[in-house]
């Protein structure tokens, strides 16, 4: 069973934890009491609508804001009081920019990686992440997509112990994307903690150990992908708009749900077993039709996203 908001029993070997968070700007709340953790060496997905507190949260555990109440710990030390220790064990990928405009892809990561102790080499991250070409281009004259990768890099070469990625792939094509998942899954083997913020849902249930939903700057949900989406199966098929669902329902089994959206594409949900399979084909039959692109799949992440936070579009 995935852990009820706000209750999450994983604090030994904490990354990351917050305990009561709250920031306000004015009389808006950003961030109302979230509590949450994230284990050493694991990637834990942050996702929630626009003006959720996403950002506002990862920035206060980064030491660029202030928390109004409540506490942060990162590595076990206080981001903001102990910003000089965290500095170095730490990478940033921030949500846009970070770097200046005139500075060269190449150059600017290996500035960077001299402040480091023990840097990955730059020319292999370079390499790594598809910026070789790119190495003697301005940052403002890259792609947006190019862009977010020299970011990337530029979070990782210091080896961290823990980094924020925020939207990380956001803009990339899917090479590049996929390029991305396997440098965090990488990471990970490594040991590295990683806490990354996303509106792809794809992305958290195919990289996170550990999902938080958080809505109104709070957590609504948290657990495994796996704990969060269920063992519940679902039946899709598309069929003839418009079929009367009130007889479908009444000879489902009981706790069985159905519904079309949009126009023509039917979703019947509850105990996906062949009794069920037959009655939704008589049906259609009773009706004339011929179910297509009919399948059987489990609930996903973006399923239980929208149930939690809802459908209506954010600003």
């Amino acid at each position: 069973m995935a852990a009820p908001p706000g209750d999450d029993t994983r604090t030994s070997g904490s990354a990351l934890r917050l305990d009561g968070l709250v920031k306000r700007y004015g009389a808006k709340t950003a961030v109302d009491g979230l509590s949450f953790g994230a284990a050493r060496g694991e990637v834990t997905a942050l996702l929630g609508p626009n003006g959720a507190g996403k950002t506002t949260t990862i920035e206060i555990c980064e030491g660029f804001r202030r928390a109004d109440a409540g506490t942060v710990r990162v590595l076990g030390l206080d981001p903001a009081a102990d910003a000089r220790a965290l500095k170095p064990r730490v990478g940033v990928m921030p949500q846009s920019g970070g770097v200046p405009g005139t500075a060269k892809a190449g150059e600017f990561l290996r500035l960077v990686a001299a402040f480091h102790r023990r840097p990955l080499d730059p020319a292999a991250l370079l390499e790594r992440l598809g910026l070789t070409e790119h190495a003697r281009t301005p940052y403002r004259r890259l792609s947006g997509g190019q862009q977010q990768r020299l970011s990337l890099a530029v979070a990782l070469v210091g080896r961290p112990e823990l980094v924020f990625l925020d939207e990380p792939t956001t803009g990339l094509d899917p090479q590049a994307r996929h390029a991305t998942w396997d440098l965090v899954a990488d990471l990970r083997a490594a040991g590295v903690s990683v806490v990354l913020t996303t509106h792809y849902m794809e992305e958290a249930e195919r990289l996170a150990d550990h999902v938080v939903v958080v809505d109104h700057g709070r957590v609504v949900a948290q657990g495994s992908p796996a704990e969060l989406t269920g063992a519940e199966r679902q039946l899709r098929f598309r069929a003839r708009p418009g079929l009367g669902l009130e007889e479908l329902l009444a000879a489902l089994p009981a706790g069985s749900a159905a519904k079309e959206s949009p126009a023509g594409h039917y979703l019947v949900e509850g105990d996906v077993r062949p009794e069920l399979l037959a009655t939704v084909t008589a049906w259609c039959a009773s009706h004339g039709v011929l179910a297509e692109d009919l399948r059987i799949e489990r609930r996903t992440l973006e399923d239980v996203f929208l149930e939690l936070t809802g459908r209506e579009l954010r600003s």
